[in-house]
């Protein structure tokens, strides 16, 4: 690929300058050919907009030849005998002006997004070029979670299918426990502000529009307390009460029971209502962390038979009922890879979701095992945003390139990226944005993108910044993690330090001051671009304020964590020493200003639960006083 003095997000596969330059000027034609217009009609609407937008001219569109050949300045075609490759497209830019063709539909709409990019840098004058493009992975997923206390608006999730769209990922999922409103569960989700069926369809023909595949996504196993809290779901619970899992002694109820046929019969009242609502024919059904069977009702039936026998028997009875509504399976794999020798067992339309958050996720050795039985499977790294305030960025991307590079090497399906809202949800939407575009690069071209610039990518393309300033405070602000001489798992030290309680704190040493000196230090370095950022557009202003209040959460942690194991700042430090008095009224102006921003882009249920995880650093405070 030749050097050249922009960036474009994902970078194609191929690039070449051609030298020369077309001069946008005057009311042209954009015609389009080989494809049904209505099929076209969202990417003919973002490019005339772009058009308008980087030269201040008006454009139209037709269908028909009887344009004259020197009014038309940019072809569109559909001709795969041209473009080889599904989703592929050729764009070439020359003196008389821009063609591009398409494998397909899907593939000349990712040709447009790529020319518009190129339009918000180069306005009237676009350089000469020739490009071919084609994706790595057929599936290009973002899987967004709205159970863990955030359910967005509508104008949230649109904006996001638009930045993705734009960034040429193809299936979206809404990881939904119990924030569908589900007619026959009412109690359930009356607090959550759930996604409503009419908001599904409008969703889904939202994401059509796009060339993206709304996936339904409903945990069907694990995960399901707020289902089981209440009276009349609790006798289908595995366990009441405590149990022991992987993170520790929980207090159930976690799981449904494998074996009650009535588990069965809820999950089939769930199907029956929600797949109806979606036009694609893939089904997350999840079925990720039953951590709690075996240690209840379903005990007797594992000591007989295996663990491992009694989830296949329950996965296989999820199948059944997708394969009756005329869906294929997806299901996350962190169960049935325990079990390699039931997988033979596995029906061969099955796609198992292979997820993984760690920098050193074995993606390799997983992605053999699948492949050597002949199992089809996605790989699914993660953004690292959630359990973390402003991200992690370092375990972000070697997460998601290791996910690309290992998915290629073994065949993968897809690429499914996740973005968690473990603990509350605390992160602002934003910080996903670093890896929501590393993904969305690695999964469409990873040689190519595997280097990217990726602090001037979302500054220009994400946060509108063309000074680069927001992209290199994003990035630097989720290296923070790093500041601290110890590692938390799926985490970062400072998000555990805001929800934890004093009297656990204290049990750190002294020796934990450098820690928080370097951490101030290094907030106050990351966070000074944000101010300097050139951000335009609409949402300038709430990017702005989402990240100051990440930053305030992040100085009030340092601060606490000085206060709980008694030691006053460095002599580097900004900061005074620190008072529970101080910090009490420090988290109640941050949990006013919590709110205020929450209600920006999200609906108001789950709030209340969010809020309450101040509360543990709000009592210790008061207690102090």
């Amino acid at each position: 690929m030749t050097d050249h003095p922009y960036i474009l997000l994902p970078a194609p596969r191929q690039l070449i300058m051609e030298g020369g330059e077309y001069h946008i000027e005057g009311a042209k034609w954009i015609r389009l050919k080989g494809v049904e217009p209505l099929q076209m009609r969202q990417g003919l609407r973002d490019l005339v907009q772009a058009i308008k937008d980087s030269t201040d001219l008006d454009w139209q569109v037709s269908a028909s030849f009887a344009v004259p050949e020197k009014l038309v300045g940019i072809d569109l075609a559909v001709d795969p005998q041209t473009a080889t490759s599904p989703e592929g497209y050729d764009l070439i830019v020359s003196e008389k002006g821009v063609r591009i063709t398409g494998h397909d539909p899907a593939g000349l709409f990712y040709g447009i997004c790529t020319l518009r990019q190129l339009l918000s840098q180069f306005g009237t004058g676009l350089p000469g070029l020739f490009v071919r493009d084609w994706p790595d992975f057929p599936n290009r997923g973002v899987m967004l979670d709205i159970s863990r206390d955030k359910v967005y608006t509508m104008e949230t999730l649109y904006h996001l299918v638009d930045l993705l769209s734009g960034w040429k990922v193809n299936q979206l999922q809404l990881y939904m426990e119990h924030t569908f409103a589900y007619s026959q569960h009412q109690e359930v989700w009356a607090q959550a502000s759930p996604m409503t069926a009419q908001e599904i369809l409008d969703l889904d023909a939202y994401c059509q529009e796009r060339f993206i595949e709304l996936v339904p996504n409903q945990n069907s196993l694990g995960h399901l307390r707020r289902w089981l809290l209440h009276p009349r779901y609790a006798p289908l619970a595995e366990i009441q009460g405590p149990f022991q899992s992987p993170w520790g002694p929980m207090e159930g109820p976690f799981s449904l029971c494998p074996v009650d046929p009535k588990s069965l019969e809820f999950v089939r009242s769930l199907y029956d209502e929600l797949l109806a609502h979606f036009s694609s024919r893939k089904f997350n059904v999840g079925l990720d962390e039953p951590v709690d069977v075996g240690q209840g009702r379903s005990k007797a039936a594992c000591e007989a038979y295996g663990d491992g026998r009694v989830y296949l028997n329950y996965l296989m009875d999820i199948y059944c009922e997708a394969e009756r509504r005329g869906f294929s399976t997806q299901a996350w794999g962190d169960m049935i890879i325990q079990y390699p020798k039931l997988m033979k067992e596995l029906p061969t339309d099955i796609t198992i979701l292979e997820w993984g958050y760690e920098a050193e996720h074995p993606f390799n050795e997983h992605a053999a095992v699948y492949t050597a039985e002949q199992i089809p499977f996605y790989v699914c790294p993660g953004t690292s945003s959630w359990n973390s305030i402003t991200g992690r960025t370092s375990n972000a991307l070697a997460n998601l390139k290791s996910a690309a590079e290992n998915g290629l090497a073994f065949r993968a399906a897809g690429y499914l990226n996740t973005d968690w809202g473990d603990n509350g949800h605390w992160q602002p939407l934003p910080i996903s944005y670093l890896g929501f575009a590393a993904g969305a690069a690695y999964s469409w071209a990873y040689q190519t993108n595997k280097d990217m610039d990726i602090q001037m990518a979302i500054s220009r393309f994400a946060f509108h910044d063309p000074s680069g300033e927001m992209g290199q405070a994003a990035y630097a602000l989720g290296e923070i993690y790093r500041a601290f001489d110890y590692k938390t798992h799926n985490s970062s030290p400072l998000f555990w330090i805001l929800q934890m309680p004093a009297e656990v704190l204290k049990k750190q040493d002294a020796a934990q001051a450098n820690n928080f000196d370097r951490a101030e230090q290094a907030i106050n370095l990351a966070a000074a671009p944000i101010e300097r950022s050139t951000m335009q557009g609409n949402q300038a202003d709430l990017v702005r304020q989402e990240y100051q209040l990440a930053v305030r959460l992040l100085r009030h942690a340092v601060q606490r964590g000085r206060w709980t194991i008694g030691i006053t700042p460095g002599s580097g430090s900004s900061s005074s020493e620190v008072s529970p008095d101080a910090l009490l009224k420090d988290i109640d102006e941050l949990m006013d200003e919590f709110t205020r921003v929450w209600l920006w882009r999200n609906r108001r249920g789950g709030l209340s639960d969010s809020l309450a995880r101040f509360e543990i650093a709000r009592h210790d405070y008061q207690s102090a006083q």
